[in-house]
């Protein structure tokens, strides 16, 4: 209850913000450039963003976001091997190594639908329990039966908070893909599936430990706003992590990279998927993300501290991760 709340309340503002511009903008067309009774419009109060290489309404680049991964959610782990020839499950583990979550850490993935992050989590963490374990037991040697029972009895009232995976997604076609993935993997425990807009999360301040987004912050409209929400849902000394793709930075694999992608990627989404026009949107949204220095400094300007990059493949993707003190 608290949250909608909140999430009401921040709405409302971001609206009254918006009123407030769009009222100034409409005097100073009215004072500077209208000349005489008939009407004009210098200014727009329409604003615009990009929908790959096409210039939308900012309105009508959500709808059409949704459109495209309400098409491909059924055939979306088929199409990333294809796209990816399987690198990003590489790409992936390697995310969660560089996070080296512990126990009792709280994730939220955002965009994470389909649960790739959230089922990698769960998984480190459970070995990471195993392993504390077992180092324990060495530790303990030859104990009595009574240390045992003891320590057996520590852990239960004393044990770290249980670790939980909260996938936050927009689309309900994608998260529905995930909740059956988790079903056929037998994935319950710990793990919580909410509709949500990267925007605007509907979520209480300082809740996580760690955000994270994979391939997903490059279809938001408002990139700021959505590092924004980020930084506002995680605990002091949480931490923020991006996979995305990037660009390329050797002269060669980046021509082999191009032809790939506006070649081959488009005709697989078309055999595989029978939708060409929603892989070749996906294709362009790469093209018109920010490299990754420009997006470190997005994040930098969020509000996050310690903020780097590690280029993966020669920079087709990058790991952006920054804090939150």
């Amino acid at each position: 209850m608290a949250a909608s709340m909140r999430l009401l309340v921040r709405r409302v503002i971001r609206l009254s913000h918006r009123n407030i511009n769009v009222t100034a903008a409409g005097v100073s067309a009215r004072s500077g450039c209208c000349r005489g009774p008939s009407s004009c419009r210098c200014f727009s109060d329409d604003r615009s963003t990009h929908f790959g290489f096409e210039t939308v309404p900012e309105e009508e680049k959500a709808k059409r976001v949704y459109k495209v991964f309400e098409n491909v959610a059924q055939k979306y782990d088929i199409m990333n091997d294809a796209m990816s020839l399987g690198i990003h499950r590489l790409w992936k583990d390697t995310l969660l190594h560089a996070m080296h979550p512990q126990p009792g850490a709280r994730l939220l993935d955002v965009a994470g639908g389909t649960g790739d992050i959230a089922f990698r989590f769960l998984e480190y963490i459970r070995s990471q329990q195993e392993r504390q374990k077992r180092r324990a037991m060495r530790s303990m040697q030859t104990p009595s039966w009574q240390e045992i029972s003891n320590n057996y009895s520590t852990e239960d009232e004393d044990g770290p908070q249980e670790s939980r995976a909260v996938v936050c997604d927009i689309n309900k076609e994608m998260l529905k893909v995930g909740k059956q993935k988790a079903d056929s993997l037998g994935i319950s425990a710990g793990l919580s599936w909410v509709v949500g807009d990267a925007e605007e999360l509907p979520f209480d301040d300082d809740q996580f430990d760690i955000y994270t987004i994979a391939f997903g912050i490059r279809n938001v409209t408002h990139i700021d706003q959505a590092l924004q929400e980020a930084l506002r849902v995680l605990k002091p000394g949480g931490r923020f992590m991006c996979l995305e793709f990037s660009k390329v930075t050797n002269p060669v694999l980046a021509r082999l990279y191009d032809a790939y992608s506006f070649q081959m990627i488009p005709v697989l989404g078309e055999v595989i998927a029978g939708d060409w026009k929603s892989y070749q949107y996906l294709v362009e949204s790469i093209r018109k993300f920010p490299d990754q220095e420009e997006f470190k400094h997005m994040i930098e300007d969020a509000g996050f501290y310690s903020v780097q990059y590690y280029n993966f493949t020669g920079g087709v993707v990058a790991l952006h991760s920054g804090f939150k003190l």
